[in-house]
């Protein structure tokens, strides 16, 4: 098993942001820890999996966490607690409470960002920059949108949508996220 990347003090600190994050879903199941193992350490993977049924989707999530990854629930805080998570993602309003884990909100817009930064968000997820397969034909921020909302956020944001290694650098944003980048 390889070292950790990060030091826990006492009290246990929270792990710096990831500058990537594999999010998952059922359509890059099959291919998750071929992704993982390819990640950088100190990157994050944020586990949606809303197909499973809970207990199966927490063991799904148990066997999937690798040292050195920041494994980030999507759920709330408490849930994210009890899957033995170290942050949760989801609406900023819904992961205000509960224990003090990193927590991953999700933003589309200036409302959004402003309530995540209201409500003890430690990082933005900003979508969609760029086109999704998930979302064919919709609207989406594109680079110049981006960059302002992003410039709102009084926490780090990681770009999402159609997010990978060419786009990151084309956006020259060193945080982002994807479904299937990481995948192929």
């Amino acid at each position: 098993m390889a070292a950790r990347c990060y030091i826990h003090s006492v009290p246990p600190r929270l792990p710096p942001v990831p500058d990537l994050l594999l999010v998952s879903d059922k359509r890059n199941d099959a291919a998750l820890e071929s992704a993982l193992a390819r990640l950088p350490c100190g990157s994050g993977l944020v586990f949606r999996h809303y197909h499973l049924a809970p207990a199966e989707r927490r063991r799904r999530f148990r066997a999937l966490r690798r040292s050195g990854i920041v494994g980030i629930w999507s759920g709330t805080a408490a849930e994210a607690q009890r899957a033995g998570a170290q942050g949760a993602y989801g609406d900023p309003l819904r992961l205000a409470r509960g224990p003090r884990l990193m927590r991953f909100a999700t933003a589309h817009d200036l409302r959004e960002i402003g309530r995540a930064n209201r409500h003890r968000a430690d990082a933005i997820l900003l979508s969609p920059v760029f086109a999704t397969r998930s979302h064919p034909g919709g609207e989406t921020l594109g680079p110049v949108r981006f960059r302002l909302l992003a410039a709102r956020s009084r926490v780090p944001v990681i770009a999402l949508g159609g997010m990978d290694h060419a786009r990151a650098r084309r956006l020259r944003w060193r945080k982002w996220a994807a479904i299937q980048a990481f995948a192929k």
